[in-house]
Parts: structure tokens; C-alpha cells; sequence
């Protein structure tokens, strides 16, 4: 029912729209058309009628004789428009046929002439003759006057004619017009129905409506970033389900076992080394828990576009040499190599806070995944206006068919390992926002059974500042 509520609305919107439109055009065109063909052709009759007068003023001028004057008579008898001669008191000499009162008034009408003649009387609307005076010179002397009269029946009939044909065409034009507007705003509004359509099925998660996409106009264009966002609404709506599955499990599973290892804990029975192994167990698994509820938080300032980065002037190598420092005893403890390799100083403008989150986070995955023996190692080096930070390790490698998904919330290449060694799956998520955020790049490579290497890349001093974050 809304949606042919809508249907009309825009429908009658539209058709009226367009309809007034175009016959506000079309009575434009016609009344020009109607008052230029109507003006052309009475031209056309007074022209005819002061040039015939003319020339018979000219014959005359050379013979004002009564055999020409009656030739003349003659000659216009046959013709549509009367002839009047008189003499140059008005005295009527010949005419070609009767003459009525409304030709006597115009004759003796008061008026001066012009030599070349002119039009009297042009009113052909409202008198019954249209009437053109020639005077008649011989040697600069004035003889007569040479008055032709033509009736305005005709005109007034060509202009009723016009009239109506107009009226006939006016109709036609409208009703087609008419027509072609209904037909016209339907083509138009039927893909702006449907659109509406998947709009509303897309915001009750019933799927969409198929949309012409392969349209080459603005409503194709229309067409198109609707389904866009139809199916963008439809992965994260799939990505939502999945990250929200993922987190009932992931928050499951910790809570499962210091439900159970706080129960064996409490029991009478239970020694004193089992109660300190399911104690270890229950803060390891607390620690993890706390870790996965932190970094959630961060994803959900990172959604809501509250995630601050507080840049200032840092020199990087003493940052992370640092950051080595700080988590080497953990390193020697599994017998893990750590190094360093830089040759230069660089400046560069960051938030140290959030920097060393992303680089211990990257040393604690190499270190996961990283045999007793093998190597992790820091490289920085600087790229034309970039610096370059690299994290190698020397350990199992990451599967191509799985590195596109690293950085995905929740995405684990071993889940059984991560699990064992705490992760999340949320720490690359997190560090590749914080590098974005930076204005940079951060990108992953890796060979099955030889190691992976993660290489953040950032401009040098304060040039990597985004425009909406306090440097």
C-alpha cells in the first residue's frame, strides 16, 4: 500500500510537472506560430493591395485619359479588391464596382498623402474593407487618386481557419502530450520505486530488489551505489554475526575455566600443588580475559571514531630500543634472539603510547611463534620521506591463503596455538587502525616454515599528521 502511495505521489508529481512544463512551451510556440503566420499573410494582402494601386497610378501618370481609366475599371472587375478613381477634388471618375458608404467615408476622409501611396485603413478586424490611396502626379502637378478597396471577409476567415486548426492540434498536442508525460514519469519513477524498495528490504534485512545496474545515466549510478551499499550493509551485517559469535566464544571459554578451576580449587580435597597449578591457571586465563576485554574497548572507540591519537615529536630508535629492552627478559626466558639494526636517527611525529602498543604487539606474535634458537629482529631504515619499520622473525610463517585475513577482528592462522598463547585475534586489527590513523601503512609477508615479516611504513617528521587529529 506505501509503495503505491509512493508510486503516485511521484507519478502525479512528476506527470504535472512535466505537463505544465511542456504545454506552458507549446503555448508559447503556438501563439507566435498562430500571430506570425496570421501577420505574414495580411503583409502579404496589404503589400499586394498598396502595390496594385501603385501601378495603376504609374499607367495612369503616363495616360489619365478615359480609355485608360476605364481599363483599369475593367481589369480590377474581375479581381478581389475594388477599384476607385477620382479626380483631385475626390470626385469619383470610374470604379470597378458599386461603392458603399463605408468606401464614400473612407474617400472623403481628411487626410494628407504621400506621394508613393499608403495604407487608410488596415483594421481589418473590426471594418469590412482594408483600403490603400495612390495619389496620382503629372508633371508635379496633383490629377487624382487612385483608391483600392479589399474585403477583410477573407482575412477574417483565414484567421478563423487558423484559429481552428490551432485549436485542433492544441488538443491533439495535449493529449499525446498528456500521454507521453504519464508514460514518460512512469519510466522515470519505476526505477526510483524499485530503489525504494530495496531500501526499505534492505533496512528490514530482507535482501534487495533487483536494480537495473547496467543503466549509463545518473539513476544507474543511483542503481549501483545502492546495491554497493546493500552488499557492503550485507557483510558487515554477516561480519557483525560472526564478530559477535566469535566473542561469546572467546569470552566462554575463560569463564569456563575459572568457573571450573575456582571450583576444584575450592574443594577441601584438592592438595595444596594442585590448588597452585589451577590458581596459575586461573590467572592466566583472568590475564587473557582482561586482554581480550581491553581490546575490545579499543575496537569500540575505533567504530565509534573516538580512538585519539595524540602525535608529538619522537625519536623513534630510542622508542622502540626501549621497547627491546623492556620485554628482552621474556625473550631470554624462551630463548628467543632479539636485535636491533638501525644506522641512522629519525624523527618522526607519532603517539608514543600507541606506537609501542603496535610494536608489542607484533614482537609478542613473533615471539609466539618463534622456536627456541631462532631470531626475531627490529629493522628500521629510512625510504626517500618514509621510515620504515620492520619486525622479522625466523618462525613458523603464516600460509599465503590465510595473510589477507590477518588482519581481520578475531582471525587466528592456529587457533588451537593462539588460544595456548593467549591471543585474540584482535591485536592486528587494533595495530592496523593505529597505523592508519598515523597516516601510514603497515603490510605483512611470509614464508611457510621460515618466518614473517611485518613492515610499518611512516613519513618522516610532522608530515604524516591527518588533518582531524591533534599533532
Amino acid at each position: 500500500m506505501k509503495g503505491l502511495i509512493f508510486i503516485d505521489k511521484i507519478s502525479v508529481k512528476l506527470g504535472t510537472l512535466f505537463l505544465i512544463t511542456i504545454l506552458l512551451i507549446e503555448t508559447i510556440l503556438f501563439v507566435f506560430l498562430y500571430y506570425g503566420l496570421l501577420s505574414n499573410r495580411i503583409e502579404d494582402e496589404t503589400n499586394s493591395l498598396l502595390a496594385r494601386g501603385n501601378s495603376h497610378r504609374d499607367v495612369l501618370a503616363k495616360h489619365f485619359e478615359d480609355v485608360t481609366l476605364d481599363h483599369v475599371a475593367l481589369m480590377e472587375s474581375e479581381a478581389e479588391t475594388i477599384v476607385v478613381i477620382t479626380d483631385e477634388y475626390n470626385d469619383i471618375l470610374v470604379h470597378s464596382d458599386s461603392i458603399s458608404d463605408v468606401m464614400m467615408q473612407t474617400i472623403n476622409s481628411d487626410r494628407t498623402h504621400t506621394e508613393k501611396g499608403q495604407l487608410i485603413e488596415n483594421r481589418w478586424r473590426n471594418k469590412p474593407y482594408m483600403a490603400s490611396v495612390s495619389p496620382i502626379y503629372i508633371d508635379d502637378q496633383l490629377k487624382g487618386y487612385v483608391y483600392m478597396f479589399l474585403d477583410t471577409k477573407s482575412i477574417r476567415n483565414v484567421s478563423d481557419r487558423l484559429t481552428f486548426q490551432f485549436l485542433i492540434i492544441g488538443g491533439l498536442s495535449i493529449i499525446l502530450t498528456a500521454i507521453t508525460v504519464f508514460f514518460l514519469s512512469k519510466f522515470i519513477t519505476n526505477p526510483l520505486i524499485r530503489m525504494k524498495k530495496a531500501t526499505e528490504h534492505i533496512n528490514t534485512g530482507l535482501g534487495t530488489e533487483s536494480l537495473d545496474v547496467q543503466r549509463k545515466d545518473e539513476l544507474g549510478d543511483l542503481a549501483r551505489s545502492i546495491a554497493s551499499l546493500s552488499n557492503d550493509l550485507q557483510h558487515l551485517k554477516k561480519e557483525r554475526t560472526e564478530f559477535l559469535a566469535s566473542i561469546a566464544h572467546e569470552l566462554r571459554t575463560p569463564l569456563t575455566y575459572l568457573k571450573g578451576y575456582a571450583d576444584f580449587a575450592n574443594r577441601s580435597t584438592t592438595d595444596e600443588s594442585k590448588r597452585k597449578q589451577y590458581l596459575k591457571i586461573i590467572k592466566e586465563e583472568s590475564e587473557r580475559l582482561s586482554k581480550l576485554v581491553t581490546a575490545l574497548f579499543d575496537l569500540a572507540k575505533i567504530d565509534q571514531h573516538s580512538f585519539s591519537i595524540q602525535k608529538k615529536h619522537v625519536n623513534i630508535v630510542i622508542l622502540i630500543n626501549e621497547i627491546i629492552e623492556k620485554v628482552r627478559p621474556t625473550f631470554e626466558e624462551k630463548g628467543v634472539k632479539l636485535d636491533l639494526e638501525c644506522k641512522d636517527t629519525f624523527y618522526l611525529s607519532v603517539d608514543e603510547e600507541r606506537i609501542k602498543q603496535v610494536i608489542i604487539n607484533l614482537l609478542d606474535n613473533s615471539l609466539h611463534y618463534t622456536d627456541r634458537g631462532k631470531l626475531v629482529q627490529v629493522k628500521i631504515k629510512e625510504d626517500g620521506h618514509d621510515v620504515i619499520i620492520s619486525v622479522m622473525d625466523e618462525g613458523e610463517g603464516i600460509p599465503a591463503e590465510q595473510l589477507r585475513y590477518i588482519w581481520d577482528r578475531l582471525f587466528r592462522v592456529d587457533k588451537s596455538r593462539s588460544r595456548k598463547h593467549g591471543g585474540t585475534g584482535i591485536g592486528l586489527s587494533i595495530a592496523k587502525e593505529i597505523i592508519e590513523k598515523h597516516g601510514g601503512t603497515i603490510e605483512a609477508s611470509s614464508v611457510l616454515g621460515k618466518g614473517t615479516i611485518m613492515k610499518i611504513r611512516l613519513k618522516k617528521g610532522e608530515d604524516n599528521c591527518e588533518k582531524d587529529i591533534d599533532c
